[in-house]
C-alpha cells in the first residue's frame, strides 16, 4: 500500500516501501498554467529534503521544484522532455517528474497528508 504526502511548496511524494515517486500537484499545475519544459535531475543524484531537484517552466513562469524526501534518484519522467504538457493533463498520475530511494523515512513526517494539504490549500485563498 502506497502513502503520499504534500510538501508546503506544492510537490507531492507517492511513497511504495522505501522508493519514492515525486511530482507537483494539481494546485500547483493549475497556478503555473500550460507546462512547456521540465528540467529533470540526474539518476543517481543524492538529495536532502528541500532541496532543489528539479525546474519547471509555464507560459507564466519559472518555478524551482523541492525534493519533499532525501534520498538518491533512481528514475526520472523521460516522457516529460517529449511532453511537458502530461503535467497539465495529469500532474499527480502521469506527470511524475523523478523516483527517489529515500534515506531517511521519518522526512515523511514533515509533510502533510491529503487532508491537511486540501486545508492548507484552502487558506491560501
Amino acid at each position: 500500500m502506497s502513502t503520499i504526502r504534500y510538501s508546503s511548496e506544492h510537490e507531492w511524494v507517492r511513497v511504495d516501501s522505501d522508493d519514492g515517486t515525486v511530482g507537483i500537484t494539481e494546485y500547483a499545475q493549475n497556478q503555473l498554467g500550460d507546462i512547456v519544459y521540465v528540467e529533470l535531475p540526474d539518476i543517481g543524484k543524492k538529495l536532502a529534503a528541500r532541496d532543489q531537484a528539479a525546474v519547471v517552466e509555464s507560459v507564466k513562469a519559472a518555478s524551482e521544484v523541492y525534493a519533499p524526501v532525501g534520498g538518491t534518484v533512481v528514475a526520472v519522467n523521460d516522457a516529460l522532455g517529449v511532453n511537458p504538457a502530461l503535467v497539465n493533463e495529469s500532474a499527480e498520475e502521469k506527470g511524475w517528474f523523478f523516483k527517489i530511494k529515500l534515506s531517511n523515512k521519518s522526512d515523511l513526517d514533515a509533510l502533510m497528508d491529503d487532508a491537511g494539504y486540501r486545508k492548507f490549500v484552502e487558506g491560501l485563498g
